[in-house]
């Protein structure tokens, strides 16, 4: 583990106090969770979300135009006809 110092405010130093007696764990350990948490929801790159979102999109639609790619543009048109 790496040793840094931080500085909380008082009530930020009073609330992790709390938490660690409350969970029976380290001041410490009540941050390395808290850092841990932060990273989980936003330590991703906006890159890697990207990918992500998109690696899940696909195959979502299962049934449909198979020569969508090629043809966009004419469905686009026709749904703005509808």
């Amino acid at each position: 583990m790496v040793r840094t110092q931080v500085q909380l405010t008082e009530e930020q130093a009073a609330a992790v106090k709390r938490l660690a007696m409350e969970h029976n764990i380290s001041q410490a350990e009540v941050l390395r969770r808290c850092v841990d948490d932060y990273i989980a929801r936003n330590g991703r790159s906006g890159r890697d979300e990207i990918w992500e979102r998109a690696r899940a999109a696909v195959g979502f639609i299962k049934n449909g135009p198979t020569d969508m790619a090629a043809r966009h543009d004419d469905y686009l048109a026709e749904a703005y006809e509808e």
